[in-house]
């Protein structure tokens, strides 16, 4: 006799109740642009951005299982495709119709990048918004409405996008005008779309995320980044600079400013910049 075709393997589901648990949510689950806005805040200050097993040289998975067994259970952060990924699956158990979009980084590129980030557009009541909690430091608290030029405020930020030719461009406003963060199109993507996107982010010698360590946790009150071995405190009208001064310092800072422990004696092999 025959044993039985196994089952076709389907998406991993989200452990929903631990999610919430990990962004310290203990609101209400409707789709509605209020819980929206809630869940995303929620996300972006709870769960830091990060790049640690980059450098550490380990492979960075993008199947559910995996990133909660990072970023929930084991108390991690990530980067754009696990943290979207993440945040996707949590939007969509609760009831929110989510479209996984790509984009093309342009924050500090002197040049065309290819489509390496990860953002989402979310619909509500009828009504499209940008929700991204993998970007950053500099990337958003909270959605943005997908209304050409409709300025939002997130606390000390603001934000807006805007339509050029087929594309959108999210830019964020400095003291001198409005500054270019990535741009997008809506054509929904797939996670095998991802997966090659992730292969070059994590493995390529001229990706920045092979070449710099950087941790980085935004929060209402200011955002905190590390980079290499300087700490910046962003307070949205002025940024104050730690110097990080050993590998030693780097572990505590890990540990004690954003919840990441890692055992005596890591090192991250990042690439010292020119003092």
């Amino acid at each position: 006799m025959n044993a039985p075709d196994p089952q076709p393997a389907g998406p991993h589901p989200i452990d929903l109740a631990a999610y919430l648990e990990r962004i310290d949510y203990a609101g209400e689950l409707l789709p509605s642009l209020a819980v929206l806005e809630a869940l995303h805040l929620a996300h972006a200050t709870h769960i830091p951005f990060e790049n640690l097993d980059v450098l550490l040289r380990k492979p960075i998975r993008l199947d559910l299982a995996g990133i909660q067994a990072k970023l929930v259970t084991g108390g991690r952060g990530g980067y754009c495709f696990e943290q979207n990924l993440l945040f996707a699956a949590a939007l969509e158990a609760v009831g929110f119709r989510v479209e996984p979009l790509a984009a093309r980084v342009r924050y500090g590129a002197g040049r065309t990048l290819p489509r390496t980030h990860m953002t989402l557009r979310v619909t509500v009541d009828g009504e499209p918004w940008l929700a991204d909690v993998g970007f950053g430091a500099e990337g958003l608290l909270l959605p943005v409405p997908l209304v050409p030029g409709q300025e939002v405020e997130h606390f000390a930020w603001t934000y807006r996008v805007m339509e050029e030719g087929p594309a959108w461009v999210l830019q964020s406003l400095k003291p001198d005008g409005w500054f270019d963060l990535y741009a997008f199109t809506l054509e929904p993507q797939l996670t095998v779309d991802y997966e090659v996107a992730n292969h070059y982010v994590s493995t390529h010698p001229d990706s920045r995320f092979v070449q710099t360590l950087t941790v980085q946790l935004p929060a209402p009150e200011g955002r905190r980044i590390l980079k290499n071995r300087e700490l910046l405190l962003d307070h949205g009208d002025r940024v104050d600079r730690l110097p990080v001064p050993d590998d030693e310092a780097l572990l505590k800072v890990l540990s004690t400013t954003f919840a990441l422990h890692f055992p005596p004696g890591t090192r991250f092999p990042f690439r010292e910049e020119p003092g």
